[in-house]
């Protein structure tokens, strides 16, 4: 009896492998973008967040007179800015932006969305709510937040 495999064997068991690491490649690819998009969602909504809180705290950076309002403003697709507003000018507190393939789409309205100081809630009209859509370019997946009128992020 010879020992070994014969060349039929090998090719079948090649053959296999390569389906398992085809089809697990592409579960875990997909996965790591509709995570990428999670954490992209969840900093947004820490900086709107951080924007609200310190609009409701008033607490103003060094260097403003009078605090009317925080900023959180879309920059671009890809990037935003949450700044302190005083009557002497914008303060940047915090520059964010997006993972590779992120993007903000479409960009919101209003931009930027102001929360004003100690709750007199925002410039967003009564009734209404800006939306702030983030949307995976490889797949076209879509994640949004939302604030309302009086400050509500969902």
């Amino acid at each position: 009896m010879k020992k070994g495999y014969t060349l039929l064997e090998i090719l079948v068991s090649l053959s296999i492998i390569g389906i398992i690491f085809v089809v697990g490649y592409a579960g875990f690819r997909d996965f790591a973008r509709r995570q990428a998009l999670q954490a992209g969602a969840r900093s947004v909504q820490g900086d709107l967040r951080l924007a609200q809180e310190q609009a409701l705290a008033g607490k103003k950076p060094s260097g403003c007179n009078t605090l009317s309002s925080f900023s959180f403003e879309v920059v671009d697709t890809a990037s935003y800015e949450v700044s302190a507003v005083c009557n002497n000018g914008s303060y940047l507190v915090k520059e964010g932006q997006l993972s590779e393939g992120i993007v903000f789409d479409p960009l919101p309205s209003p931009n930027p969305v102001l929360f004003k100081v100690i709750g007199q809630g925002t410039n967003i009209g009564v009734g209404s709510s800006a939306n702030f859509t983030l949307l995976q370019e490889a797949t076209g997946t879509t994640n949004t937040i939302s604030v309302n009128w009086t400050g509500e992020i969902k």
